[in-house]
């Protein structure tokens, strides 16, 4: 579903004890901040006041609703009075959806004047809240915890960042990923658990025949072709006289779009040692999908595949972009150390920083024909690399922070999509922490999606979280490794 569609529960606590005139109230105080914030244009999907929760089976019935609504991303909770929180225990037990204690109060200001004990009864947010917050954290429940003003846009934002983040695992608990063939030979890190990642993540990934796509392939028409040449006209600079070969890529693109929507597939990967019955490896084809939303991995790389579309979805609405990315080589000049991100072909368009150029080129492996691909840099700004890694018996994702630049040089005989970073905190000390930790040759790239977002992503999917900061050192990485190897061993 697209973002707009996920809807987040809001569900209010409360207790019988002050009488039917205090509910009243709590009720319609609680229809009125879900108008306003939705109201607020801030947050990318909508707030539905569901209840006024004074009992277990409340509490319970509306977990049970939620649970089985698609259209429900998580839950928002608020105490405005006191809510006594055994009651809550049972909805919790059995809660399946992320859950956000949103720790406000009606009233911005204590109002002097009117202060007595029947506004004292009523808006009781500072200890309700932090009854309703001690049973979660004696359940050990993953959470997120905002406090603040309902009202205030820095409050909202964070809200709206958290909602993003349920809506990765809404869309990671139905995702289904297509492998067009195996990962490239001999390749440790793409490898994986495949069953625990569906009982983790929730990832269906399975493999297609690379003779099936043939087959799509064969069958499109030439009116497809001429109507997808024409999109591509419009969106790109044609810098080829190799029509034919970029034709090839719009029937690649057509054939696998198909196939993807036929089987619910919003991820897929494929290799270069697997090409058998096609003319080329997809180029320009695989950038096209990714632009649509769809989540991609070289070398049959199916977790970077799976999480460009998670974190693709997640940045839904917002314009940085976000792509399958790799680092290909370093600039370790004193004061002026990069990193340069391209891959052989498949770098998604969202990243540009001006108009791409669909060129044709040879590709030197694959043993195939010159494919056609989409050429440019990537725009500059602040940025993050996302790294999902199975350690056996447990996943770990890593996130870094970089900053991307104008690549410094212009690099006329490298004909593929490139991005230049500076990596936190420095090139060489981040080089260190990300392979002392473990994370892949492959990530996820993306303006959109913060390092914060990803962490309450991986809370929500009860998974180890690694973030390499511009305050990163070796030591100070290598200590929380070995106790997250510690506190996960007890797990």
């Amino acid at each position: 579903m697209s973002m707009k569609n996920y809807e987040f529960w809001f569900v209010v606590g409360s207790q019988f004890l002050y009488g039917d005139e205090v509910l009243e109230t709590v009720a319609k105080r609680a229809e009125e901040m879900a108008a306003k914030m939705n109201a607020s244009g801030i947050l990318p999907c909508k707030v539905v006041y569901k209840v006024t929760a004074k009992t277990n089976k409340e509490i319970a019935d509306v977990v049970k609703e939620a649970n089985y609504d698609d259209k429900c991303a998580g839950i928002i909770t608020w105490c405005h009075t006191f809510s006594p929180s055994k009651m809550w225990i049972n909805g919790f037990v059995d809660l399946q959806k992320p859950y956000c204690h949103f720790a406000t109060q009606y009233n911005r200001e204590i109002p002097n004047e009117e202060i007595d004990m029947d506004f004292m009864n009523l808006n009781q947010a500072a200890h309700g809240d932090r009854e309703h917050g001690f049973i979660a954290a004696r359940l050990r429940m993953p959470r997120k915890v905002i406090a603040g003003y309902w009202q205030d846009e820095d409050v909202l934002e964070r809200i709206g960042d958290w909602m993003r983040s349920a809506v990765g695992v809404a869309v990671s608990k139905s995702l289904k990923v297509m492998r067009f063939g195996d990962n490239m030979r001999e390749v440790a890190v793409t490898e994986g658990d495949k069953v625990e990642v569906q009982a983790k993540l929730g990832w269906q990934v399975n493999t297609w025949p690379v003779g099936t796509l043939v087959e799509y392939i064969e069958a499109v028409s030439e009116e497809e072709v001429d109507a997808l040449m024409k999109e591509y006209a419009e969106k790109y600079v044609m810098n080829t006289d190799n029509i034919s070969a970029v034709r090839y890529q719009a029937k690649e693109e057509i054939a696998m779009k198909k196939m993807l929507d036929e089987e619910g597939c919003l991820a897929f990967s494929n290799t270069f040692q697997d090409l058998y019955g096609m003319e080329q490896l997809p180029g320009l084809a695989s950038q096209r999908l990714m632009e649509q939303g769809y989540g991609y991995g070289g070398e049959g790389d199916w977790k970077v595949a799976a999480m460009t579309a998670i974190m693709k979805a997640m940045g839904e609405g917002k314009n940085g972009g976000t792509a399958f990315m790799e680092d290909y080589t370093y600039h370790l000049e004193k004061g002026k150390e990069y990193s340069l991100g391209a891959h052989m072909l498949e770098v998604c368009p969202s990243l540009a920083a001006d108009k791409p150029k669909i060129e044709v080129h040879p590709l030197g492996i694959g043993g195939k024909g010159d494919p056609a691909r989409l050429v440019f840099e990537g725009r500059e700004g602040k940025a993050i690399v996302a790294s999902l890694v199975d350690m056996g018996g447990r996943l770990r994702l890593i996130v870094q922070d970089i900053e991307c630049v104008k690549p410094i040089m212009e690099m006329p005989n490298l004909p593929v999509a490139r991005v230049m970073w500076r990596a936190m905190p420095n090139l060489t000390t981040g080089v260190e922490c990300w392979i002392t930790a473990g994370g892949a040759h492959h990530t996820v790239l993306s303006y959109d999606v913060s390092a914060s977002q990803m962490k309450d992503w991986a809370t929500m999917m009860d998974i180890e979280f690694v973030h390499i900061t511009k305050d990163t050192t070796v030591e100070s990485l290598e200590k929380e490794l070995f106790l997250n190897d510690l506190a996960w061993k007890l797990k």
